[in-house]
């Protein structure tokens, strides 16, 4: 049996654990899959993330993708990556840079089983701020730099794509040759506040060609996951996951504990369990009837009869739910235009599903740039122990400032990579 095939009928642990350890955020970046910027008062205090590191390694889970929100801003966020590695769970964490001063890199420069990807979505300030927020660009350099100069190897730079940045992998790709990083790119879905900008910001069907064509050409050490298994029907396979490992081999873990089988799909139709409950993660993973269902043989549906089916394996299952789709249909950014045709099919009186969880903070939000003129593809139709809240100035570090929004170490892969 091959590989790809064990992983579709699910493994005892997952090789991709996304743990989001807050929903409060600095920043309110507008495709933010989590809605994040509030924190919830229910989240799993520390002695309770601790218990979720102690099972983790029961369970021998290599290592865990930690995110929000933004993790660093969380108080105990310190110690609970000193308990992880300590505890031989490896960690892998996403930030956009803003607790990364120089005392904190030399930190992380000494510590093994770590690694660090830092969010940017412009390789300028010009396209990136204008999603990810004033400053922000600046932030993620600063943390760079300060990574660069404490001898850190190989910090990961994670870029979402989006039709304002797919003309600047040939820069992102420079900007990670000066800092010694590695590219990670991902695939923009159309599911928490992305949702609501996924219209503007995701890539025309001439950029995914551009965008295949570039990592065919330079992909070999850029880390992909499996953002982009769909423009495999192309032609020539890339690397990474070639099928959607939700449930199978990847999951997520949310701040209050909640597990769902996909970090891209928040909703309530892909929640499995609650870490809080009897027999804790490894039960959830182990006998969920969602876990259990979505590791049977698939069919494949609608998809099945096009001879690039065992290329893209029908897509992404979240970009599918979050844009009205059957999940076993096709790809809305299917490169053969069937997705398209399926959007264009859509029954009006059906509501396009949205994620129940929604902790973004209240005012302004960066700008999102509009093509002038292009249609829309979408349409018309639309329990345990809580922690005290923080202070201010620890969930969102930028208050009251301007431009505020409201391995020598271990060489682990990036979520879904």
């Amino acid at each position: 049996m091959k590989l790809v095939e064990h992983f579709q009928y699910g493994l005892s642990s997952p090789i991709c654990l996304t743990w989001e350890l807050t929903y409060a955020c600095n920043l309110a970046c507008v495709h933010c899959l989590s809605s994040s910027g509030r924190r919830d008062p229910r989240e799993l205090s520390t002695q309770e993330c601790k218990a979720v590191v102690d099972e983790l390694r029961r369970m021998q889970v290599f290592y865990v993708n930690i995110g929000g929100g933004e993790p660093t801003v969380r108080p105990d966020f310190w110690e609970l990556l000193d308990y992880s590695i300590d505890h031989d769970v490896g960690v892998k964490f996403s930030t956009n840079g803003i607790k990364l001063d120089r005392k904190r890199a030399d930190q992380l420069a000494r510590t093994d089983y770590v690694d660090v990807q830092i969010s940017l979505d412009g390789a300028t300030a010009e396209i990136n701020d204008q999603v990810r927020g004033p400053g922000s660009y600046a932030t993620a350099v600063r943390a760079l730099e300060n990574l660069a100069e404490a001898g850190f190897a190989q910090p990961k730079i994670s870029v979402v794509m989006t039709r304002q940045n797919v003309d600047q992998l040939d820069e992102f790709a420079a900007i990670a040759a000066t800092f010694g990083a590695q590219l990670r790119i991902t695939r923009l879905r159309p599911s928490g506040r992305g949702a609501d900008v996924w219209d503007e910001l995701h890539p025309l069907p001439s950029q995914q060609r551009q965008l295949y064509d570039w990592l065919v050409a330079h992909g070999d050490n850029v880390l992909t996951g499996d953002s982009f298994f769909h423009l495999s029907a192309y032609g020539e396979a890339l690397p990474g996951l070639n099928l959607c490992g939700a449930g199978r081999v990847v999951c997520l873990i949310d701040p209050v504990g909640d597990v769902y089988a996909c970090p891209f799909a928040i909703h309530d139709q892909f929640l499995a369990g609650n870490v809080r409950s009897p027999g804790g993660f490894g039960e959830v993973w182990q006998n969920s009837a969602l876990f259990t269902e979505l590791r049977q043989p698939q069919t494949g549906g609608a998809c099945q009869s096009c001879m690039h089916y065992d290329s893209c394996q029908g897509g992404c299952m979240a970009a599918k739910f979050f844009t009205g789709l059957p999940l076993d249909g096709p790809d809305p950014e299917c490169v053969r235009g069937f997705g398209e045709a399926a959007l264009a099919a859509r029954d009006g009186s059906i509501a396009v599903p949205t994620s129940q969880v929604d902790h973004s903070r209240p005012g302004p939000r960066p700008r999102v740039p509009v093509t002038i003129g292009m249609p829309s593809l979408r349409g018309s139709a639309g329990g345990g122990p809580a922690m005290q809240p923080d202070k201010a100035c620890e969930t969102s570090p930028l208050v009251g400032m301007p431009g505020d929004p409201s391995d020598s170490r271990l060489r682990v892969p990036a979520a879904g990579s």
